[in-house]
């Protein structure tokens, strides 16, 4: 049996040749190879070589500066990134922007899966995630700047319905990272959060013929139990023992907890007990929490929806639903910041692209997810601002195929002020930027589609709640102690319709003490 070579990081990237692709596996800070991503911006930077890349990633990998995928931001280094996240690296956004770089943004789901469909030598994924958002060839085709004018996703018509059809391609070399490798090259994920897609991605690459090169953190002397095998080692090819602890962390933001890798359970964090202030946020997120419904299995988006958690946490409520998170946990408490994919705790951990199997099959009874722009006709952006590419991540895996959905967000935002008292909400200070617009700069969430499908829809703000009718943006509640016309409908940039039976949000949700949650 031929063993796998055992080298130093920058001895395995001397191995890379230009004008190859590579495929990395990680999630914003979860997995990260960073040792293998420093030796090959080092290489780069001493040599030019290896340059005209092409890179192949699911969710992005960094931490919003330097680490992660910011190494790989050299121009001329990567010359195409087929990714479905890219708000953790701006500097590789920046590549995009600016033209120097052929980028695409696809779901985070079907490129989880579209490795699968490589490993298995097939020609394509297909799927009816993307139709009608931006990924849509009709609309922009996942394409994000000027120099990318390739078609890489194709629309047809099978037995009467529309799908998409996602390209696969060979994967030269695999950049990945595991816990422990023994004497046959196998690798376990012992101290790792989240499984991910490495199977599939190992498997893409070695039946490409491709190399596949793996950072652990120790060679141990002994067999590593068969069930804990990940990555096999038939499929691997190079095995680089971390030198160094900060370049191989459980996460960005945590050394090592073994609570995340599910190994042990432990007290949850001190913040899941902390009561939110009473702002916004909190509004917002009581408000939702309103439609958890008992026994549900639900995913959270980060940021604004995280806070979903902590108001069923305070409530006494929390353990009457299951939350999940796209990169794999099940169960436990949903971590956040550079911790984001991790869970507390998590009563199972699967690979990425089974999750998004159950997710796109509609095993997610509800989905809350970040509301950053949506328009008259309920569509809703979050992927693209401007010169600001953030991505889709699993947004639209989710929110298409959730059986219900609810956008959360401020209804304006930079510079919100708001006070509560007597069980009103007061405005103090509007925030500069409408988020609720004629059209929105791109379509990640599509009204249209959800329309098609009977989808509960709902958009949930501090002041206003909104429901989706096959007219676009329907007004159903409106904050008591807000003035409809003057801080609502002035106050978009927009045309809705207003429900015949408009009501006033519960006073509780603007009230210091408990709004007595159950979830039935």
């Amino acid at each position: 049996m031929k063993k796998a070579k055992i080298l130093a990081a920058r001895k395995a990237i001397d191995c890379i040749e230009s004008g190859k692709t590579f495929a990395v596996d990680g999630f914003c800070g979860i997995g990260v190879p960073e040792e293998l991503y420093i030796a090959l911006q080092e290489r780069f930077l001493q040599t030019g070589k290896p340059n005209h890349m092409t890179m192949i990633f699911a969710a992005c990998q960094g931490d919003m500066s330097e680490r992660g995928f910011n190494h790989l931001a050299e121009e001329g280094l990567v010359s195409t990134a087929i990714g479905g996240h890219w708000n953790n690296a701006p500097k590789l956004q920046k590549l995009a922007m600016e033209n120097k770089m052929t980028a695409y943004n696809l779901p985070l789901g079907v490129i989880s899966q579209t490795f699968r469909e490589t490993a298995a030598g097939k020609p394509f994924l297909l799927s009816k995630v993307g139709l009608k958002t931006f990924v849509d060839p009709r609309v922009e085709g996942g394409r994000l700047n000027k120099r990318t004018t390739e078609d890489i996703v194709d629309l047809v018509e099978l037995y009467g319905e529309e799908y998409l059809v996602y390209k696969t391609r060979p994967i030269h070399y695999a950049l990945l990272r595991g816990t422990y490798a023994d004497q046959y090259g196998n690798i376990s994920l012992d101290h790792e959060a989240c499984k991910l897609e490495l199977t599939a991605v190992a498997q893409a690459c070695k039946n490409s013929g491709g190399t596949v090169i793996v950072q652990v953190e120790k060679i141990v002397d002994t067999n590593i139990p068969a069930k804990n095998v990940i990555i096999p080692g038939i499929y691997v090819d190079i095995i680089v023992p971390v030198c160094q602890k900060e370049n191989h962390q459980q996460t960005f933001a945590t050394l090592y907890n073994p609570s995340y890798s599910g190994e042990v359970h432990i007290s949850l964090p001190a913040e899941a007990h902390t009561h939110m202030p009473l702002n916004a946020r909190k509004i917002i997120c009581r408000r939702a929490a309103m439609e958890l419904q008992k026994g549900s299995i639900v995913n959270l988006g980060i940021g604004m929806p995280e806070g979903i958690a902590a108001v069923a946490q305070d409530e006494g409520e929390r353990e009457k639903i299951t939350l999940t998170i796209e990169s794999g946990p099940i169960g436990g408490l949903p971590l956040s910041g550079l911790d984001f994919g991790a869970a507390a705790n998590p009563q199972a951990i699967i690979g990425q692209a089974s999750q998004f199997d159950f997710y796109q099959g509609r095993g997610l009874d509800q989905a809350f997810l970040g509301l950053a722009e949506c328009d008259e006709r309920g569509n809703v952006n979050v992927s693209k601002f401007g010169p600001k590419i953030a991505g889709c991540g699993g947004f639209i895996d989710i929110t298409q195929n959730a059986k219900m959905v609810a956008f959360c967000g401020t209804f304006t935002s930079s510079g919100l002020t708001v006070s509560t008292g007597d069980g009103k909400l007061r405005i103090l200070k509007e925030g500069r930027i409408r988020k609720i617009c004629k059209a929105v700069q791109q379509i990640t969430f599509s009204a249209k589609y959800a329309i098609q499908t009977g989808q509960k829809v709902l958009y949930i703000t501090e002041r206003a709640v909104f429901g989706l009718s096959s007219h676009g943006l329907v007004l159903q509640e409106v904050a008591p102690g807000i003035d409809l016309k003057h801080d609502v409908l002035d106050k978009m940039e927009a045309s809705v319709e207003i429900s015949p039976s408009l009501k006033e949000m519960d006073t509780r949700l603007f009230r210091q003490e408990k709004m007595g949650l159950s979830i039935q």
